[in-house]
């Protein structure tokens, strides 16, 4: 029974371990960067549509954009945030700050995200209520 017990907690201390191991890495992870837009159902309840983000480069810099047009009666204020990628799938720091905009009906707005970094070539954008 002895040789059973010190089995059982000789495996539960790799195991441990293994998962300490696993959340310390330092190496930042990549992502599938192919969906450029994320957008929550109550965005899309609210009545709110818009196209993928365009990335164009402005005065030395990336600049990514997003029309939103608004189909409701109402206006509708959302929450926005653009996500920077290099090639390799890596995000960039600093993290942009999450933007707000109000979309009067029947109307719509640009919203956009700038970074000075060139080796940012891909961008997300997810919106929110």
């Amino acid at each position: 029974m002895t040789d059973k017990h010190s089995m059982m907690r000789t495996v539960a201390t790799c195991v441990t371990l293994l998962a300490l191991l696993t959340g310390c890495s330092s190496e930042q992870s990549t992502i599938n960067t192919s969906q450029s837009l994320i957008m929550e159902s109550s965005v899309l309840s609210a009545g709110i549509t818009t196209n993928q983000p365009v990335i164009a480069e402005r005065d030395g810099q990336q600049r990514a954009s997003s029309v939103l047009y608004n189909q409701q009666e109402k206006a509708v204020t959302l929450h926005y945030r653009f996500y920077w990628y290099d090639d390799k799938g890596l995000e960039i720091l600093p993290f942009e700050r999450p933007g707000t905009a109000v979309v009067a009906p029947h109307e719509e707005v640009e919203i956009s995200s700038q970074t000075g970094n060139l080796t940012a070539s891909k961008v997300r954008l997810y919106l929110y209520l």
